[in-house]
């Protein structure tokens, strides 16, 4: 995980954030996610650039992340913190620098499951390479103002840590998606949860019912009559409501959530409406879409999965 903490942000200043490490120990995935976040990223950025490309900010430019290690043009680690310490003598600017670290052995593993070559064992064994690049770096670790160490951290874990470092004034609600749709018409191919609302009475075969919807309060009405929709929509509502929490907390950007029923038109579309209403009681504002809403009511359709 980290030592120290990233210092408090000063609004008043542009936030520049450096991102070094050892190679295989997540600096990519850590840009990645800082993007995700709302930060400009720069990875592989020739060090003898920097003190151009930072000194004279743009004064519409957000927080910027910039990447750099042991592959980049004109690393030297002593000549990039005399670089910084000069850097940080700007009054416009918040420099803060992050080395991401990682247990050898854990290094090891990585590159051997991957097959990449390490960008410093140059035909030698990995493990040279390993530790000529630890040697090198050593300086920039030391010096750093954070160290986030992976050794012990999956990808997901490592994305969640940043995100809880950087992502308080940044973070980005999730979007939630619920959808109806008709069995009948195909499955909708990017959903993440879906129910199946067939063991509902079907309005299709009620003839005044048939040319309606579930927009249509004389649906509604029939539908609210089944015994079996309260305790199933009460289960549906336990299990999203406690799912979406754990999808923010794990950095899912969307969740479409897909209610449906044989056409695609009653049923499905009614029980949509319903948790979107149930999940904006919640706290949560999501975008609701009925695909197959305008289709035609048919025997035919409805008849293939009564």
């Amino acid at each position: 995980m980290s030592s120290q903490t990233r210092p408090s942000p000063d609004s008043s200043k542009h936030s520049i954030l450096l991102v070094t490490g050892l190679s295989g120990a997540g600096k990519s995935t850590a840009l990645q996610v800082l993007e995700d976040l709302g930060w400009e990223t720069i990875d592989n950025f020739p060090v003898r650039l920097l003190k151009r490309l930072i000194s004279k900010p743009d004064e519409q430019q957000g927080p910027l992340a910039i990447g750099f290690d042991s592959r980049t043009r004109g690393f030297v680690p002593a000549t990039i913190i005399d670089l910084v310490k000069e850097l940080t003598e700007l009054p416009q600017l918040q420099l803060t620098t992050m080395f991401v670290d990682c247990s050898s052995g854990e290094l090891e593993r990585r590159y051997n499951e991957t097959r990449r070559r390490h960008p410093m064992a140059q035909g030698r064994p990995l493990q040279d390479g390993i530790r000529a690049e630890r040697e090198l770096l050593e300086p920039m670790r030391r010096w750093a103002d954070m160290v986030v160490d992976t050794s012990n951290l999956a990808t997901n874990q490592l994305q969640q840590h940043i995100r809880e470092l950087f992502g308080e004034s940044t973070e980005q609600p999730m979007t939630v998606t619920v959808s109806s749709f008709g069995f009948a018409r195909g499955m909708p191919p990017l959903a993440d949860l879906v129910f199946d609302m067939r063991f509902l009475d079907n309005p299709h075969w009620i003839e005044e019912l048939r040319e309606l919807t579930g927009l249509d309060q004389p649906v509604a009405d029939h539908i609210r009559k089944d015994p079996g929709l309260a305790p199933s929509v009460e289960r549906i509502e336990g299990l999203i409501t406690d799912l979406l929490p754990r999808y923010a907390a794990q950095g899912k950007s969307y969740v479409h959530i897909a209610f449906g029923c044989t056409g695609g038109r009653h049923r499905s579309v009614f029980t949509a409406e319903l948790l979107a209403q149930v999940l904006r009681g919640h706290g949560f504002s999501p975008t609701v879409r009925h695909r197959n809403l305008g289709s035609r009511a048919t025997d035919a359709i409805e008849q293939l999965k009564r």
